[in-house]
C-alpha cells in the first residue's frame, strides 16, 4: 500500500499551491451568484453563473486573471474556506478543513475531471449567465439545488 493521499494528511494551510489548485474538483458551484440577507446572513443561491464561468466545462474562462474582470471574486485561501459559509456541502475545500474524505466522483479520487459532471455534482447545463440578467431579476433565478447535490 502506498502513502496516504496529501489531502488525508496535509491541513489546507501545509498544501502546495498545487495541491491546494488541484482540490478543486471543478463543479463551478462557487461561481454561482448569491444573495445575502443583509439582516439575518442568509445565504439564497441562484442558478446565474458569473460572467466567466464557462457552463459546460464549470472552470473561470480566465482563471489567472479573473480579479481584473471580477473585482469581487473571492480567492479562496485557507483563512477564506475558515470564514465563508457558503462552500457547497460537496466542496473539498470544505471537506478537507472538517476531516472529511472526498467523494468518490472527485478528479483526485477517480481519475477523471468528468466523473464531477457525471454524478449530478455540477454546475453544467443548470446556469444562465449574469450578462444575460438584469441584477434586479436575480431573485427570479432563486434555486436550492446548490446545497442539496450529491444527496439522493
Amino acid at each position: 500500500m502506498g502513502a496516504e493521499p496529501f489531502w488525508k494528511t496535509k491541513s489546507l494551510a501545509e498544501m502546495t499551491n498545487a495541491e491546494w489548485e488541484s482540490l478543486c474538483d471543478g463543479c463551478g458551484l462557487c461561481c454561482l451568484n448569491k444573495l445575502e440577507d443583509w439582516e439575518t446572513g442568509e445565504i439564497a443561491w441562484t442558478n446565474i453563473g458569473c460572467t466567466l464561468l464557462d457552463g459546460e466545462s464549470c472552470r473561470c474562462k480566465d482563471y489567472p486573471n479573473r480579479q481584473a474582470t471580477v473585482p469581487d471574486c473571492i480567492q479562496l485561501t485557507p483563512e477564506e474556506v475558515d470564514t465563508l459559509s457558503w462552500l457547497p456541502p460537496t466542496c473539498a475545500y470544505r471537506l478537507v478543513r472538517d476531516g472529511h474524505d472526498l467523494y468518490w466522483w472527485h478528479p483526485l479520487v477517480s481519475g477523471d475531471p468528468e466523473t464531477v459532471h457525471q454524478a449530478g455534482i455540477s454546475a453544467r447545463g443548470r446556469t444562465v449567465s449574469e450578462d444575460d440578467v438584469d441584477v434586479e431579476d436575480f431573485e427570479d433565478y432563486l434555486v436550492d439545488w446548490p446545497l442539496t447535490v450529491g444527496q439522493r
